[in-house]
């Protein structure tokens, strides 16, 4: 069993006792900084959905890896729009009516998540919790939305955040009348208590791959 495979399995375990069935929360694979022989190695150890903060490297690698499924995890500049649409399976980082207008323009068939700003940091993106139903009704109107994505708080108990992310997903489930399946939330050093709060969609990089290379 290669290092990977046992983080793999160490990560497994968590899930079970988190009171989680593993096969029900898809692990996204952060794969940002890691060459395409790391995502080889992922896509081989069951890993097959792959996490990328940048439009650019992720295209490089996608021509490079078969078997994986590739989603945007970053936040994505309108500049940027037109050379992503269309390629990922999911963009998770939708931060805006406008942004998702854009998207529109290319493919009105694109999945995308609504990225909240869950403990109101400034240094974050996302859309302010408060509007956060009205921007997923907004965004419905012109794309595929599947749910909601959130980062933890930088310090202090992510339980609040991630409780209450739940809370806007319900919300907005009913503003839609539209089930929104997916909860992204929960990274390397805080998916027990995103686990704990009804995530479906772990973002983990560190605790499978290590280090990110300098």
């Amino acid at each position: 069993m290669s290092a990977l495979q046992e983080r793999l399995a160490a990560v497994r375990e968590r899930i079970v006792r988190a009171g989680r069935d593993p096969d029900e929360v898809t692990i996204v694979a952060v794969t940002k900084g890691f060459d395409a022989s790391v995502c080889r190695e992922a896509v081989a150890a069951g890993l097959t959905v792959l996490g990328e903060n940048r439009v650019h490297e992720a295209l490089t690698k996608m021509s490079a890896v078969d078997g994986a499924s590739w989603h945007l995890i970053g936040h994505l500049q309108t500049n940027k729009v037109r050379t992503a649409a269309g390629k990922f399976a999911l963009i998770q980082s939708v931060d805006s009516a406008r942004l998702a207008e854009h998207i529109a323009r290319v493919t009105t068939a694109q999945p995308v998540l609504v990225e909240v700003n869950a403990s109101r940091e400034a240094q974050k993106s996302g859309v302010d919790p408060d509007r956060a139903v009205d921007v997923v009704a907004e965004v419905a109107d012109m794309l595929e939305v599947q749910g909601l994505m959130a980062m933890g708080p930088a310090t202090g108990d992510p339980k609040p955040a991630f409780e209450a992310m739940r809370r806007l997903r319900d919300a907005a489930e009913q503003r839609i009348g539209k089930r929104l399946p997916v909860l992204s939330m929960g990274m390397s050093g805080d998916f027990e208590a995103a686990l704990g709060a009804g995530s479906t969609m772990l973002r983990l990089g560190q605790v499978l791959f290590g280090p990110r290379p300098a």
